[in-house]
């Protein structure tokens, strides 16, 4: 029993110290809970003050830049009203200018208007005075108006008859047929002049005779050989005193060497009557143009120009017996092929092309008698015509420098030219017989009156003359050109033709200061 009281006491000793225990437990509990609350409330609004400040942080910048930014635009707008402030002035001054200038040309208007009222008057006044004059006039010589208008006019007439600087300038469309008529007669005379002042080198060929008996076979009964011989050639037989010797005489040089060929033979067979120089000329010619291909074919060969047309083949054979101041115009060719090709070659150019420019160049030598015009002139539309190209073409027409030079090989090909002819024993003028020639041309023109000065250029083939503006006139010059010309035909010998050219400068100078 006691030991059941015992045993309850002890457990309820032991429930009630249980229950103490748990109940100190859970108050321990739930104060660690309202502690983790506190803790986490006070985490969360120092999580909210942490937030705030930086948006507020965020909100500080965003506004500064914005600040910023508003500040640069408030500056670019103070820049642009100040640029449009400046301007504004500007077009300020700009008008005040205008309404002065305005003001000016209504001033300058209204003495021009004064002028021309004032000018009008004069003329009327002048008019008036003039007519008076006329009636006065009239009255004095006892002549009608109609008789003195006239003898103004035949009196005009007279003097417009005269070729005049005057006609020369305000009548230029009605005499321009007239001009080119008379140009194309100077150049055929220019071309005649040529010739003949190189006959004894170039035009004249000698057929030794065995006897002077067969002079009168020659000539034949009545000259009918002669005649046939000449007609059948085209060359000018000469049979004169001289012993031993019949000449052959024509510009042509290809037509010379046939007459003179087709001679020796008919000397040689002995039979000399018309049908006979019929058949030798024929055979001879044909002969000839054989010669003159294999020439042309070889002149290619030497060149070393390919694809030329026969056309061209055959003038440039026929060059074999044109000379220029005793050179060789075929072998000139040659020589100015090569050098041509050699300085085209040494500046990187086509060295083949340039050789056929140089080879091409006095083409128009062949034809020259054929054709109007200087042998550059001629040359370039031979070569045209054959269907060769732009820089040969431009090489022919201005290795002269007749027009201005468009090509590098134009160039090079005078180059070429005059090297060709300058080297010792190319020609055989002398430069003292040179320069006479340039003298004589230039002292002729500085003969004239109001001449200052005369210079003879591109080898005596232009004159170009400087007269005294104050002495000379616009028409005086126009007329002292055809006047220089017209004494250079009648006065000097030269070959191929001179250009004249007059040269008037007026100067006007004035300082400000």
């Amino acid at each position: 029993m006691g030991d059941m009281i015992i045993g309850l006491i002890a457990g309820i000793i032991g429930v009630t110290i249980g229950y103490f225990i748990d109940r100190a437990i859970k108050g321990r509990a739930w104060k660690t809970r309202d502690d983790i609350l506190k803790e986490a409330q006070r985490d969360a609004e120092n999580l909210q003050r942490d937030h705030e400040l930086k948006l507020k942080e965020e909100m500080l910048r965003r506004r500064e830049s914005l600040e910023a930014k508003m500040e640069e635009m408030h500056g670019q707008l103070r820049d642009r009203e100040r640029e449009l402030d400046r301007r504004h002035a500007q077009m300020e001054e700009q008008q005040d200018s205008f309404r002065k200038k305005e003001k000016m040309l209504q001033g300058t208007q209204t003495k021009l208007a004064d002028r021309t009222r004032s000018l009008d008057a004069r003329e009327a006044e002048l008019n008036r005075m003039l007519k008076e004059e006329q009636e006065q006039l009239y009255r004095i010589s006892e002549l009608s108006r109609e008789q003195a208008t006239e003898q103004l006019l035949k009196r005009l007439d007279r003097e417009l008859s005269d070729q005049t600087g005057a006609m020369i300038m305000r009548h230029e469309a009605e005499v321009k047929v007239e001009c080119e008529r008379k140009a194309r007669e100077i150049i055929g005379m220019a071309v005649q002049r040529y010739a003949s002042a190189h006959t004894s080198e170039t035009t004249v060929s000698t057929v030794d005779i065995p006897s002077d008996e067969v002079k009168g076979r020659i000539i034949g009964r009545e000259g009918r050989n002669i005649r046939a011989f000449e007609k059948a050639t085209g060359v000018d037989v000469i049979v004169d005193d001289t012993p031993g010797v019949v000449i052959v005489s024509a510009f042509d040089n290809v037509r010379r060497e046939i007459g003179k060929m087709s001679l020796v033979k008919l000397i040689q067979d002995g039979r000399i009557h018309p049908s006979r120089i019929e058949e030798i000329v024929a055979e001879t010619t044909r002969e000839m143009e054989e010669h003159i291909r294999r020439l042309g074919m070889q002149a290619c060969e030497e060149a070393g120009v390919r694809g030329v047309h026969p056309r061209i083949m055959d003038l440039m054979g026929r060059l074999h017996f044109r000379v220029s101041y005793s050179q060789n115009v075929r072998q000139h060719s040659i020589e100015v092929a090569h050098l041509t090709g050699m300085m085209a070659e040494q500046l990187g150019l086509d060295g083949t092309l340039a050789r056929r420019c140089g080879f091409l160049h006095d083409i128009g030598k062949a034809a020259d008698h054929e054709m109007e015009g200087g042998h550059p002139a001629v040359g370039a539309e031979l070569l045209k015509r054959y269907g060769e190209g732009s820089e040969v073409v431009h090489a022919a027409a201005g290795h002269h420098d007749d027009i201005r030079p468009e090509h590098i090989y134009t160039v090079l090909v005078a180059a070429a030219d005059a090297v060709s002819a300058a080297r010792p024993g190319a020609r055989r003028e002398t430069l003292e017989k040179y320069v006479r020639r340039l003298e004589e041309l230039e002292a002729l023109a500085c003969g004239f009156p109001g001449v200052d000065h005369a210079f003879a250029v591109q080898a005596g083939r232009e004159i170009r003359i400087i007269v005294d503006s104050s002495r000379v006139n616009d028409r005086q010059a126009a007329r002292m050109s055809r006047d220089i010309a017209s004494a250079i035909e009648q006065s000097l010998t030269y070959p191929g033709e001179i250009k004249v050219t007059v040269l008037r400068e007026t100067r006007n100078v004035e300082f400000a200061r």
